[in-house]
């Protein structure tokens, strides 16, 4: 069966690997040598030592900066970046998923307004066609790092007092039982890969032509009750998934 053939990583099936794919191999073996936050050897060096010329190693480097392998900072050189944060996939707060990642949550808030809900908005929300949203747009960081951008909208009759008792650095979600009683009890969401607009890749510090995950996703309290509606933008360097299936 096709399935039960042994994976060959990387080569393709009439067997010739790309020059730049060798020395990105070769590069990861030596990226566990260095361990996190090493600096990478000059290129000058380290073409030399794969006998490739220096646009086939910067090729390799571009590929494990993109992947988040490879931290490039201006000025400085290029790092072993930390290992990516995996975040399951459920109603689990931002702040609950990162402490247990043994880092430490924080937001800033970038946008927090009343605005008049969309028709489609109004729809999934289940409002009323003149009916004004709560729209919270904030930056997510774990030990300051950016790592994500959340646009959340939500009912402002259900949550009127929002603005005033969130916290600029709290959960949103422990925020919503304690001070309104509502708790998620299920939500859809669909993730697909896009690239970020200029301005949400300057708020997350990121190249604009690093791939980013899209989380659209919109929750329900246990009533069935449409809550919220949020987009997250995730980069796809810093962070991933993981979820468990059951049949």
């Amino acid at each position: 069966m096709l399935a039960s053939r042994p994976v060959r990583e990387g080569v393709p099936e009439h067997g010739r690997v790309p020059k730049y794919f060798t020395v990105k191999a070769r590069l990861v073996s030596r990226l566990a040598e260095l361990g996190e936050g090493a600096p990478l050897p000059a290129e000058r060096e380290l073409a030399a030592e794969y006998a490739v010329s220096r646009a086939t190693l910067r090729q390799a480097i571009s590929e494990l900066i993109l992947e988040g392998r490879l931290s490039s900072q201006q000025g400085r050189g290029t790092f072993v970046a930390a290992p990516k944060m995996i975040q399951p996939l459920g109603l689990v707060s931002y702040t609950e998923a990162v402490r247990t990642m043994g880092r430490e949550p924080s937001r800033r808030i970038v946008t927090a307004e009343r605005v008049p809900a969309t028709p489609v908005l109004a729809g999934v929300l289940g409002l009323a066609a003149d009916a004004e949203v709560i729209h919270l747009e904030r930056v997510l960081l774990a030990d300051g790092e950016p790592i994500g951008l959340e646009s959340t909208y939500l009912s402002a009759d259900r949550f009127a007092t929002l603005l005033d008792v969130l916290a600029p650095g709290a959960s949103l979600y422990r925020c919503m039982r304690d001070e309104f009683g509502v708790e998620l009890a299920e939500a859809e969401e669909q993730i697909e890969t896009v690239l970020a607009s200029p301005r949400e890749a300057a708020l997350l510090g990121a190249n604009p032509a690093l791939p980013m995950l899209l989380v659209h996703r919109v929750s329900h309290d246990a009533a069935g009750a449409p809550v919220e509606q949020v987009r997250s933008l995730f980069r796809g360097d810093r962070i991933g998934f993981r979820t468990r299936l059951r049949g």
